[in-house]
C-alpha cells in the first residue's frame, strides 16, 4: 500500500486515479511514499524519510527545495503543458486589453456611477482617453517557445501579428507544433529592438532572474507592451518602473503582483489567475497522478526537474532503480554487486542529468535486503528500490 500526501486540494478527477486497493491518500499522514502539491511552500518542511517523490501539479517548482531532494534521490515531477491552454487564453486576452486600456477604462466607467442620465453623454464625451492600437499587424516577441510559448506563438499569428520567437532549447516536438509563419530569432537584441509586445514563457532559475533588466529596457521601442505570465523574478522591478517613468514602457502585465509594482501606473497586475481554470486543474492533477504511480510502481521517471526522463518497459517480473550522483565506473560497481550474486540483468537503462543520473535496471531471479544494502552502500548512490 503506497501512501499519498496532499498539502493542498487537489482535483478529484486526479485522486479518483489512486486505486483504492493499493493507495491511500490524505492532507495529513505519517510516513508518505510520495507528495502531491499545488502552490504549498515546502522549504521550511521536513522532508520525512519516506518519502520517495515529489509530484507538482502544475508547472513551476520554486515552492519545493529541488536541491535538497535531489541530494536524497527523492524524484520531483513537474506536468508541463497540461495548464498551456488556460494560460495561453488569459495571455491572448491580457495582450488586447492592455493595448486597448481596458482595466482603466472599466475603472473609469464605474467612477461614472451616480451620474444618472448624464452616463452616456459622459461615457461619450471620455472615452477618447483610453484609445489603443489593434494588434493586428504589429510584432510580438515570443521569448520561450515551450508548450505555452508555441501556443501564444501560434494565436497570434493567426490574429494577424507579425511574430518572432526565441528559444535556444526549444525541443523537436515544440518546433513541429510550431507555426511556419513564426520567424526564429536568433538575437535576442534584434526581438526586443523591433518587437510592439513582448511576452515571457521561459523558467525562473538563477540564470534567468531579472532576465529583463534597464540593458534590455535600453534596446526596446518606446511604448513597448510586455507581458509576464511565467515568474515575478524573470523582470527586474526597479529597472522595469524605471522604464516606465521614462516612457518606454507603456505597460506590464503581470500575473505575479508585487508590493513594489502595486499602484503603479502602466502596471496590470493579476492575482496568479493564468492556470486557475477547472480544466487546467483537472489535467495537472491528472498527469501529476499518472507520472507518480508509474514511478512508485515501476521506476520510470517523465517530467521531473532533477532527474533525466528515464522509462523503460518492464521486461522481468524484478526490477531495481537506482539514483546516484554523477560519477564514472558506477555502472560496472552495480554489475559486479549484481553478478557475485548469480542475479542476472534482463535489460537496462542508465541516464543523466548535469550532477545526476538514475538506472533502471530488470533482473532475472529474486532480490533481498542484503543487495539492496549492497547497492546502496555504493560510494555516490542516494537511492535504491526494489519493484
Amino acid at each position: 500500500m503506497f501512501t499519498i500526501q496532499t498539502l493542498n486540494s487537489i482535483s478529484r478527477c486526479g485522486l479518483d486515479l489512486l486505486p483504492g486497493d493499493r493507495y491511500t491518500h490524505a492532507p495529513a499522514l505519517v510516513d508518505p511514499d510520495a507528495i502531491l502539491v499545488r502552490s504549498a511552500d515546502m522549504h521550511a518542511m521536513e522532508l520525512p524519510a519516506s518519502v520517495k517523490a515529489v509530484a507538482r501539479v502544475g508547472v513551476g517548482v520554486n515552492n519545493i527545495p529541488v536541491d535538497r531532494c535531489s541530494e536524497r534521490g527523492v524524484v520531483v515531477f513537474s506536468t508541463p503543458g497540461a495548464n498551456a491552454n488556460g494560460v495561453k487564453e488569459l495571455v491572448i486576452m491580457a495582450l488586447i486589453m492592455c493595448s486597448r486600456s481596458i482595466p482603466q477604462a472599466i475603472a473609469w466607467a464605474q467612477g461614472l456611477k451616480g451620474a444618472g442620465a448624464e452616463v452616456p453623454a459622459r461615457v461619450e464625451q471620455g472615452k477618447s482617453k483610453f484609445i489603443g492600437p489593434e494588434i493586428k499587424g504589429k510584432r510580438i516577441g515570443v521569448i520561450g517557445l515551450g508548450a505555452i510559448g508555441v501556443m501564444v506563438a501560434n494565436d497570434a499569428v493567426a490574429l494577424g501579428m507579425q511574430v518572432s520567437g526565441r528559444d535556444p532549447f526549444i525541443s523537436a516536438d515544440a518546433a513541429g507544433r510550431l507555426s511556419r509563419e513564426v520567424k526564429i530569432s536568433i538575437d535576442l537584441d534584434s526581438l526586443l529592438a523591433e518587437s510592439d509586445y513582448i511576452t515571457l514563457h521561459i523558467p525562473q532559475t538563477d540564470e534567468t532572474k531579472g532576465f529583463l533588466n534597464r540593458q534590455c529596457f535600453s534596446l526596446m521601442k518606446k511604448g513597448v507592451r510586455i507581458l509576464n505570465f511565467s515568474r515575478a523574478g524573470l523582470v527586474n522591478n526597479a529597472d522595469l518602473v524605471e522604464s516606465i517613468r521614462a516612457g518606454t514602457v507603456a505597460t506590464y502585465v503581470t500575473d505575479f503582483p508585487e508590493d513594489e509594482l502595486l499602484g503603479v501606473e502602466g502596471v496590470i497586475p493579476i492575482p496568479h489567475l493564468g492556470a486557475s481554470t477547472p480544466e487546467s486543474e483537472d489535467n495537472c492533477a491528472i498527469m501529476a497522478v499518472r507520472q507518480l504511480v508509474d514511478f512508485l510502481e515501476n521506476g520510470n521517471i517523465v517530467n521531473s526537474a532533477n532527474f533525466p526522463d528515464c522509462a523503460m518497459p518492464r521486461s522481468a517480473n524484478r526490477r531495481i532503480v537506482i539514483a546516484n550522483r554523477n560519477v564514472p565506473n558506477i555502472i560496472g560497481q552495480f554489475a559486479r554487486i549484481l553478478a557475485q550474486r548469480t542475479i542476472n540483468i534482463g535489460n537496462m537503462l542508465n541516464k543523466s542529468k548535469g550532477d545526476v543520473a538514475y538506472n533502471i535496471i530488470d533482473i532475472d531471479g529474486d532480490i533481498d535486503a542484503a543487495v539492496i544494502g549492497a547497492l546502496g552502500a555504493i560510494d555516490g548512490v542516494v537511492m535504491v528500490r526494489a519493484l
